[in-house]
This record gives C-alpha cells, sequence and structure tokens, in this order.
C-alpha cells in the first residue's frame, strides 16, 4: 500500500523524518525515499528496499540532509520523492496512491504535446501525474484541489515546500493521514505508530479530503473535509500496525474484537488457538479470550532477514519468502487439534504450504478462522495486490470451479450463509486441506471497527464502489 511522513520543525528535522519514516516499513518494501529542505534547498535520496531495510538503505545517507523540513515515503511502485520546478516554485511531492483512470488523464496531457520525465519500465508515474495536475493551476491549494476532483482511485500526498508542507488525504479518505504535534514540530503520517517514540502527540485525524498547510508555527486548515468518507477496512484488519489507531480507532482492538466475533459463532472443539504471524495474532488472542482456551505459538516468525512476503512481485518469491520465515515448533504440533486465526486468505498459496506443513508434523486436526469474509472482488482503489486478475483469489478460483465462470452470481457467493457461499467456502477448504474452515460476517467485521458500513471501504468483499 505504502506510507508517508512529513514533518516541519524549528530545528533540525533529520532524526524525527528518518525513524518517522521507518516506522511505516510494514506498509511495503519496494522503494523508499527521502526529500528535505534547508538553508541550501532541496536535496533527495531514493533505494530500492527489496535486499535491504530501510534503515540499513538510508543511514549513510543522512549526513547530507540539513534541514527543518521534510517528507519520506515507503512506496509499493514509483520512485518517490519526486522534486519539481514550476512555476508554483520548487517543490517535492510522496504520493500513496492507485489512480484507476490514470491512462485517460496522461492522455489528455499527451494531446497538449505534454510529457512524463519519470518512469521505471512500469508505466507512467502516478506521483508525478499528480505533481503535472497540481502545476495546472495557479497555487499549490488550487492545483491539489484540481488534483483531488480529477483523480479516480485514491490518492493522499504530502507537498514540501520552501515554506512548509500540505497533507492531502485522498477525497473519500481511503487512505488514512494523521497529524501529530509536539514543542516546536508538527508532523503528518499515514500512521499513529509512528508517533510516540519520537514525542508527537496525535492531534489531527484528517477528513476525506482534507487538505492541512503545516509549518512549524501552526497547522493551518486549507480545505475542510468532505461528506463521504470510504475508509479501506483492510487497515484494521492487515495494513495496520498493532499500536497505529486510525479515526480514533486502535489496530489491535479491532483484531481482539474480530477474533471474538469468530469465536461467538463457532462450536468447533480445539486444543488450543494460535495466529498466523503477524497480523493473524490479535484475532487469535481475540478468539482464544473469548472461548476461554490456550493460546499457543506453534509457528514462531524468523524476522532479522526475511521481509514480509506479500510484496515481492514475484510469485515464486513470496512463496519462498513464506515459507522460510515461519519456523515450525514440532513439540507444539504433534498429535494437536490446532485453530488457527488468520487476516485474510487471498491468493491461499502460502496458506496451503503453511498447512501441509502441519500436517507432516503430526497435527491431527487444523482448522482456519479468517478474520474477514472471502476476496471476491480486486481491489480497485489501493494498491492492495499486485495481481491483475480477479483469478488470483481463492474465492474466484472456487466460483469458477462451481460454475464454469469466474463472475456469475457474485453477489450471491458473497452473501454470507447462502448455499452458493457455504459452497465456496467447502470448495476452498477442500483446496487447503483444512479439516474446517469459516469465514468472517461482514457484519460482524464492521461492528468490530466500529464506523458506520457506510463510512467504510468493503468493495473486496461485496463489491460495493465509491468514486
Amino acid at each position: 500500500m505504502g506510507g508517508l511522513f512529513g514533518t516541519v520543525s524549528t530545528g533540525d528535522c533529520i532524526t524525527d523524518l528518518f525513524y518517522g519514516t521507518d516506522y511505516l516499513s510494514h506498509l511495503g518494501t519496494r522503494r523508499g525515499g527521502l526529500a528535505v529542505h534547508g538553508d541550501k534547498g532541496f536535496s533527495r535520496s531514493i533505494h530500492s528496499l527489496e535486499s535491504a531495510y530501510f534503515r540499513s538503505k538510508f543511514e549513510s545517507d543522512l549526513p547530507k540532509f540539513r534541514g527543518n523540513k521534510g517528507i519520506g515515503v515507503i512506496s509499493d511502485n514509483d520512485s518517490q520523492p519526486i522534486l519539481i520546478s514550476s512555476h508554483l516554485g520548487t517543490f517535492g511531492i510522496v504520493t500513496v496512491a492507485k489512480i484507476s483512470n490514470i491512462e485517460d488523464i496522461a492522455r489528455r496531457f499527451f494531446q497538449d504535446k505534454r510529457h512524463f520525465v519519470e518512469t521505471n519500465g512500469e508505466g507512467i508515474n502516478p506521483t508525478e501525474l499528480a505533481a503535472m495536475l497540481i502545476c495546472e493551476k495557479g497555487s499549490f491549494s488550487e492545483g491539489i484541489r484540481n488534483a483531488q476532483e480529477v483523480i479516480q482511485g485514491s490518492c493522499s500526498m504530502l507537498i514540501l515546500t520552501e515554506k512548509g508542507i500540505y497533507a492531502v488525504r485522498d477525497r473519500l479518505g481511503r487512505t488514512p493521514i494523521v497529524i501529530g504535534k509536539k514543542n516546536g514540530a508538527f508532523a503528518a503520517s499515514s500512521e499513529t505508530c509512528a508517533f510516540p517514540n519520537l514525542g508527537f502527540e496525535t492531534e489531527k485525524y484528517l477528513g476525506p479530503g482534507e487538505i492541512v498547510f503545516m509549518t512549524p508555527d501552526g497547522c493551518e486548515q486549507v480545505q475542510k473535509p468532505g461528506a463521504r468518507m470510504q475508509i479501506c477496512s483492510f487497515l484494521w484488519v492487515y495494513y495496520g500496525y498493532p499500536a497505529t489507531s486510525y479515526e480514533g480507532i486502535n489496530v489491535e482492538e479491532v483484531r481482539y474484537r474480530c477474533g471474538s466475533a469468530l469465536a461467538q459463532n463457532d462450536d468447533v472443539n480445539v486444543d488450543f488457538v494460535a495466529g498466523i504471524p503477524d497480523s493473524g495474532i490479535g484475532h487469535a488472542i481475540g478468539y482464544a479470550n473469548e472461548k476461554k482456551i490456550p493460546y499457543r505459538r506453534p509457528y514462531v516468525k524468523y524476522t532479522p532477514t526475511w521481509p514480509r512476503s506479500f510484496m515481492p512481485q514475484n510469485q515464486s518469491v513470496r512463496d519462498l519468502v513464506a515459507r522460510m520465515k515461519l519456523i515450525p515448533v514440532k513439540a507444539l504440533i504433534q498429535d494437536q487439534r490446532i485453530l488457527f486465526c488468520e487476516d485474510s486468505i487471498v491468493r491461499g498459496t502460502q496458506l496451503k504450504e503453511n498447512i501441509e506443513s502441519l500436517f507432516q508434523r503430526g497435527a491431527k486436526e487444523i482448522h482456519m478462522r479468517p478474520a474477514c469474509p472471502t476476496l471476491i472482488y480486486p481491489c480497485e482503489f489501493l494498491n492492495f495486490s499486485t495481481s491483475q486478475s480477479s483469478l488470483d483469489l481463492a474465492g474466484r478460483k472456487a466460483i469458477k470451479e462451481l460454475e464454469g465462470k469466474e463472475d456469475i452470481f457474485l453477489e450471491e457467493y458473497a452473501r454470507h450463509g447462502t448455499d452458493r457461499n457455504l459452497a465456496m467456502a467447502d470448495l476452498i477448504r477442500r483446496e487447503l486441506k483444512l479439516t474446517t474452515l469459516k469465514f468472517q460476517k461482514l457484519d460482524d467485521l464492521v461492528a468490530a471497527i466500529g464506523l458506520p458500513k457506510e463510512k467504510l471501504c468493503t468493495h473486496c468483499w461485496d463489491g460495493s464502489s465509491y468514486f
């Protein structure tokens, strides 16, 4: 998905910028970047994160950075930050974006004989496109509004100028931006977990489409939030770090409530509950606490050298990383009936290997309880998955096997408890060789988050869409 961090300070901001951006490393492993403005102007650094962590790549760059304003990014795809020279002045920009109409916007630029400079072999850089939309107008505030109006999908951004930083949440609030404050400094972050150890207190959750301008002296609202919000539900289920809160709602508490709801709807007899590390752990603790049965760790995660398996672009690399980073504990597996909680089942490839490994080590039964419903619709609004095909989703594969086509009766398959929904779940269970498999009810997930459903994006489960 990607993460943003920016800060302005009365003194040097480099330490806060470096660690604030590093605290968002769980949001992506493809690229990272920093841009700083100080007495000597703008400076920038971008590195690949595919073979190393953010800290190890950027520590050697820190001596060259000096300034009281800076922005950082953990990016899924495009190289960022970008530095732009324009009639608005020089500025830096970082985005968390998936622009669904990027080709249409680019076509208009080409018709006007304009061109794009930033490229990585994968098409137009969405951050550069956002910068070009901003530069179409006579001021930063007008340009940002122009980008918000034109872009479909999502695009949250930080814009570093000579005077301060604009923090901009995407029009429907699909991705969050939170403002932090401490004596002599303000910060904007994708997640609140970046704040506590740097001394920031959460000051404000930006609303959908809201724009603020941060200087060391204050944080000024440039545009009020819009009325409609569609924040991604998966932030609480999977993406978010346990210490983070979105809209004032803590990630770990939501996961406990998700696990509790799974337990309340379950009557299976097991010896203990476990979570697929890392995001499945909170759900499993909630389940175990509700059922009053032991929580144990038959899998432990080896983290020093293995990054998250979700992000590598090559499927075989994803599978390798998933297999190598989880170490089974045979003494806790043999002759046991184990119930696992998982954040979700996307493709199921990695999970299938984990389940086979457990049975090979003597498990009697393996039960799986995903914390969300079956994923049926590919995400149209965030870089949730590198997949371009709905058939990569375990749910759609099951539908195709049952119906001969993967795109019929989708509403019925998505509705919990229907004959088709149950048949789909059972086919996934058999494919994964599980003893039992029960998915979370969408209503229970929404209740666990605690926001009205109309404020949540649940598209990947029920197909609801707002642009």
